[in-house]
Parts: structure tokens; C-alpha cells; sequence
């Protein structure tokens, strides 16, 4: 199986490498914008701007995919509603340009999408949630997956949330990572307590996407960790597991902060139809917070 892979340089990206080349049944195509930043994957990554829909053509042209993973996309909330031009481009325009490339090819379309397409009234929610977003990056992953919906192919559409882990040089923060950075120095952090998730471990997504193309599976499926908790109750949690001092953590509202896009307050995801369907089972928050503490550890040592 030819599986193509877009924003392999990004967090999801990055844990679903491993996981695919370890498939020897699996011919990997792993594409992003400039040159890869994980070592060793020259023979088997292509650079690729999703957003020039001639450069996607040549690629897939010469490829072929049997199945394409989508894991690029604009997140930054605030930023999306601010330049919504290029959130468009990068989450919709995108999406057309790979889509067209998959229908030429005949591939299974994979797509990653969000609980920010919900407006938070109620959660955890199953996959037959009306969606109603409040924000412009929501409205943009909502579109996108009514192009993937319109496609004409066969597709997945896998649902997240609260994505959190490390990439291979640090160089991206999580809420995890904030809070014990924070903590560390001795700095008091102020964290909501009236939104609710169901926090990801990027290796657990990365394990869905792998499962969804394996089966070539149809339809929608809530791809989430399965503990429903605040952004306090995870601050708390971090503290906990790293011996640092929970005093310094301040529980507020959302109307404490200013910001330019409106967030869900409660959302989350039940998992059932993944775990059913795809055999899909995530780490608890606990064991993903361990799985990160000696991640840190092995990069600290390098």
C-alpha cells in the first residue's frame, strides 16, 4: 500500500512517521513545505506546497497514492481569525487542490479535522453532532470537510482535540509543556476552568490515522484521548505528576483573557465508533503525561 503523507514536518507528522515506516507492507510518501526536519527520510520524502495545486499534481502523478494522509493545516485560532486569507488558503484551497490530485489517482482521502467545528454548548459529542462553529478557523476546517464530504472519493474524516506532545527538536510548546515550564521557574499561571476536552496524545492520533488507512475506513470517526478534563484539571494533573508546586495555579473563567477568536467552552469526544471499528484504544492522560516526561528525558540527554 502507497500511502502519501502531507505536513509530515508538523507534531502529527512527525509521530506518524515512525509508525508507518515500521509497516513493511507500507510504501511511504512523506511530503511538506521546504525540507524535512526529521533525519534519515531523504529516499522516501518530497517536498510539496499543498497550497500550488500544480506542484501537488507532480507529486501525486509520480507517486500514485493508494491512500493520502492530510495532517497540514493552519491551528492557530487567534491567527486564523485574524488573516483569514491565508487560513482559507490553508485550510480549505488545500484541501480542493489535494482532493482533485486523489480523485485523479483514485486514492482513499484521510482528513484530519476538529472539535472546533462545534460552538461548545454540549459535549463529550458522538460523530452525529450537528456542527455550528465560532470561530473562523472552525468555519474553514468545517468547509474543508464539506469539500472532503463532496469529493466523490472514498474518504475518512477523523475528529480531534487538544492535540498535545513533542516534535523531534522541541520546537513546538503544548499545554503540558507550558504549565511545567512555567512551574518550573516559579511563575503563577492562571488556567480555565470552564472549557472541556478530551485531550490527544499525538502518538494516539498518529495510531488512528494508521488504523483509518489500513482499513481504508468510510465516514467520520472521533479520534480523542478519553479523559473529559479542563485545561485546570490538566494543569493540575501536570503539577502533580512532576512534583511541582500546584499552589502556583490560579483557576478563572474564559472571560479572564482577551482573545480574538471565541472558543467552544465544552466539547470533547466519544470514542466508541473508533474504538468498534478501528480497534482504536488511547493512552489515559496519566500514562500520555509519562510518555512525554521520557521523551523529554531523551532529548535532553542528546
Amino acid at each position: 500500500m502507497k500511502i502519501l503523507v502531507t505536513g509530515s514536518n508538523g507534531l502529527l507528522g512527525q509521530k506518524l512517521t515512525p509508525v508507518l515506516l515500521n509497516d513493511k507492507t507500507i510504501t511511504p510518501c512523506f511530503t511538506s513545505r521546504g525540507k524535512t526536519v526529521l533525519p534519515g527520510l531523504d529516499s522516501v520524502f518530497k517536498p510539496m506546497d499543498i497550497t500550488d495545486a500544480d506542484a501537488v499534481d507532480t507529486v501525486f502523478n509520480a507517486f500514485k497514492p493508494d491512500v493520502v494522509i492530510n495532517t497540514a493545516a493552519m491551528t492557530m485560532v487567534d491567527q486564523c481569525e485574524t488573516d483569514r486569507d491565508a487560513c482559507w488558503l490553508a485550510n480549505v484551497t488545500s484541501v480542493e487542490n489535494l482532493v482533485s490530485a486523489s480523485r485523479a489517482v483514485n486514492a482513499h482521502f484521510i482528513h484530519i479535522s476538529t472539535d472546533f467545528i462545534f460552538d461548545g454548548s454540549h459535549g463529550p459529542l458522538d460523530e452525529q453532532a450537528q456542527p455550528r462553529p465560532v470561530n473562523f478557523y472552525g468555519e474553514s476546517k468545517l468547509a474543508a470537510e464539506t469539500v472532503v464530504m463532496n469529493s466523490g472519493l472514498s474518504w475518512s474524516i477523523l475528529r480531534t482535540v487538544l492535540v498535545y506532545g513533542i516534535t523531534n527538536d522541541m520546537s513546538r510548546s503544548n499545554i503540558v509543556l507550558w504549565v511545567k515550564d512555567n512551574l518550573e521557574k516559579g511563575k503563577t499561571i492562571k488556567v480555565v476552568n470552564d472549557q472541556w476536552r478530551t485531550p490527544t496524545l499525538a502518538e494516539d492520533l498518529a495510531m488512528g490515522c494508521y488504523l483509518a488507512a489500513k482499513k481504508r475506513a468510510k465516514g467520520v470517526y472521533n479520534i480523542s484521548g478519553k479523559d473529559f478534563l479542563s485545561p485546570y484539571d490538566i494543569a493540575i494533573k501536570t503539577a502533580d505528576f512532576f512534583g511541582l508546586d500546584k499552589s502556583l495555579i490560579t483557576a478563572v473563567d474564559s472571560n479572564t483573557f482577551t482573545q480574538p477568536a471565541r472558543r467552544p467552552l465544552k466539547t470533547g469526544f466519544i470514542i466508541d465508533k473508533a474504538r468498534k471499528e478501528l480497534g482504536y484504544e488511547p493512552h489515559s492522560f496519566i500514562e500520555g503525561i509519562k510518555l512525554l516526561s521520557e521523551q523529554i528525558l531523551v532529548q535532553a540527554a542528546k
